[in-house]
């Protein structure tokens, strides 16, 4: 017997796309790789945009090395909602693999949680939208069984 793919509730999808607004917009600042033993500070920007009539949010990231200006982090993701399970997904793109992952809205309504797993190495992040109006963001890596570490710290505010 064949099944009809059941179509999804757009609205329901946008509604909840919107709960995302408090992202939107062009932001510039600061980010800290920590890759061997001094961080490597970078300028960060952040473009945050709605697509598809609001049913996808996407996201570039670019962190240029303070000291050369070149590109040290691209980043992509793409943010969407599923009306069925009642929850937010993220697909992103990063030095030329991809991932996906649930994302969790935070109870403040401004901030967001993910982590992806890539064999033994995990990720945590967290997003949040500060008091200030500052967008910062905490990453943390484990890979096997040592504690997390910091990956990466972003902290940019909203361009004009």
């Amino acid at each position: 017997m064949t099944q009809t793919p059941r179509m999804p509730n757009t609205e329901v999808q946008r509604e909840a796309m919107k709960k995302l607004s408090f992202l939107v917009g062009s932001w510039r600042g600061e980010a800290r790789q920590y890759r061997g033993t001094a961080p490597v500070e970078l300028i960060q920007t952040e473009v945050a945009q709605y697509r598809l009539d609001g049913l996808i949010l996407v996201i570039e990231g670019v962190g240029r090395t303070k000291s050369d200006g070149k590109a040290a982090l691209q980043a992509f993701g793409l943010l969407s909602y599923d009306d069925v399970a009642g929850a937010y997904h993220m697909r992103a793109f990063n030095d030329g693999l991809w991932l996906e992952t649930d994302v969790k809205l935070a109870e403040s309504g401004t901030g967001l949680t993910w982590g992806f797993v890539f064999g033994e190495i995990k990720t945590r992040s967290s997003l949040q939208i500060t008091e200030s109006g500052e967008w910062t963001e905490q990453h943390e890596i484990t890979a096997g069984s040592p504690a997390p570490r910091k990956l990466m710290e972003v902290a940019v505010r909203r361009q004009e």
